[in-house]
């Protein structure tokens, strides 16, 4: 273990067979082998969302609803359903109450805030928001900041919205640009200004984002599957670089998310177990 990291929890992370049936067939097997441990305090890896596809549901424990289940195995989800609809204060405390107090969630912001006014005179939307999530009390983890592939880079609206949001919301925030202009020196400036991480995402629309920027203090990864976006699992070697990249981020003392989102077919719960594992390994272990 890398000095410095600290156990949040001690987590079992069971060995998978190596299966040829079933959508991942093949991938399924870079998980065998791995051994049980926990991975560092300071990363929070897991799914969008806590469904348990039946492929892994066996990894998961038997009782309890998904979530309860879901949040045996992971430190944080990323709630994205919010960024199509509200949900209730109460509806937030409800998940909060059924996690352990060390889990944390990430709050995808509402598309309203994002792509319908984008990014302009949002504040009293930021506000119900805000106070609907804050049901989450102390498990309120990170807020996500996604951006239409549309939306170029303007200075002015960017700080008077960061601005704004920094205003109400101290924690942890993590903006994922997709138009080219955000990927420049001024952006990343402005980002880092207000303590707001760009996040890292797979596959990258221009190879910029391919790379944490901002806020050096927190590195938020956003792997949406490749090739096939949404769809495809990852590759072991793709997992080992991810793997080495963490380490060396968790190294500095960066607070680390990751989040798979290629859940359509199931294959983020089985790289998320399977990153995990690797996680759990001694730097420089070879995985399995």
């Amino acid at each position: 273990m890398v000095p410095g990291w600290t156990i949040q929890t001690i987590l079992t992370f069971p060995r998978f067979p190596g299966r040829a049936d079933g959508p991942r067939g093949r991938e399924s097997r870079h998980c065998e082998g791995m051994p049980a441990a926990a991975p560092p305090a300071s990363l929070r890896l897991g799914t969008a969302g806590w469904t348990l596809p039946r492929e892994w549901r066996e990894h998961f424990p038997a009782a309890g609803s998904h979530l309860e289940r879901y949040a045996e195995r992971f430190a944080g989800t990323e709630i994205n359903s919010s960024f199509y609809r509200p949900h209730r204060r109460a509806t937030y405390a409800r998940w909060g109450s059924s996690v352990p107090e060390a889990f944390r969630f990430a709050v995808k912001v509402p598309r309203a805030i994002t792509h319908d006014q984008r990014l302009v005179a949002a504040d009293v939307l930021l506000e119900v928001f805000l106070d609907e999530a804050r049901g989450l009390g102390e498990r309120l983890g990170a807020l996500l900041v996604q951006l239409p592939p549309s939306l170029s880079f303007d200075a002015g609206i960017a700080e008077e919205f960061f601005g704004t949001l920094r205003g109400q919301h101290a924690g942890d925030v993590a903006c994922e640009p997709r138009h080219e202009t955000w990927f420049g020196p001024g952006a990343a400036r402005l980002l880092a200004s207000f303590n707001v991480a760009r996040v890292a995402a797979d596959p990258a629309r221009w190879p910029a984002a391919a790379e944490p920027g901002g806020s050096p203090d927190l590195v938020y990864l956003r792997l949406h599957g490749s090739p096939r976006m949404y769809y495809s699992a990852y590759t072991p070697e793709f997992l080992d670089a991810t793997a080495t990249q963490l380490r060396a981020h968790l190294e500095r003392g960066a607070r680390c998310w990751c989040v798979f989102d290629n859940t359509t077919l199931g294959a983020a719960a089985g790289d998320a177990l399977a990153l995990a594992a690797r996680m759990a390994q001694a730097p420089g272990l070879a995985s399995g």
